[in-house]
């Protein structure tokens, strides 16, 4: 009797594992917004970690996060690093690529809660008076990661973080443009 029971539940934690398994190893998350100011102001705010406290959703998170500044003072080579509480976790970022009012690429790098390496882009397209913002994040998923993924969507948890970041960027930007 207790042999068929066995059978069943190794069949089951089987079929669970292929099915993990099986998820999308790469992951994308991605949110635009449209912002009255040029590229250049835009690009401003995102190339100088210096003035991300002022619209990164997770620095309201966190007002008492710990923050290390070093390398260069903005664009590549400048790197951010924090230390918070659980809702924002430890990690660092560096900025790699740096094409002024075009394009920011940087190297996020989480060690709490969880660890992690992915890349952050964010591009400015000009559309006239205004500047198309488009803030991505690119990376693999381990099987830990893709097991989440079957009970949380990760574009569903990060992407309304994405869209107040770009909210109030656009505030700052538009403000600064006038």
């Amino acid at each position: 009797m207790l042999t068929p029971l066995l059978i069943a539940v190794a069949a089951i934690l089987v079929l669970l594992v292929l099915i993990v398994a099986m998820q999308p190893a790469d992951f994308r998350i991605e949110r635009s917004s449209t912002m009255s100011a040029p590229p250049t102001a835009v690009f401003a705010q995102v190339n100088d970690f210096h003035n991300w406290q002022a619209w990164s959703p997770w620095a309201k998170m966190d007002p008492n996060m710990k923050l290390v500044f070093d390398g260069a003072p903005a664009g590549s080579g400048a790197i951010y690093s924090w230390v918070g509480n659980k809702k924002v976790g430890e990690g660092s970022m560096t900025i790699f690529d740096s094409k002024p009012g075009q394009l920011v690429r940087i190297k996020l790098e989480f060690l709490k809660p969880f660890k992690a390496t992915n890349t952050a882009e964010f591009t400015f397209a000009p559309q006239g008076n205004q500047t198309l913002t488009t803030w991505a994040m690119t990376g693999r998923k381990n099987f830990m990661f893709k097991a989440f993924g079957l009970l949380m969507n990760m574009d569903k948890m990060v992407g309304p973080d994405f869209e107040r970041g770009l909210a109030q960027m656009k505030a700052i930007a538009e403000a600064s443009a006038k």
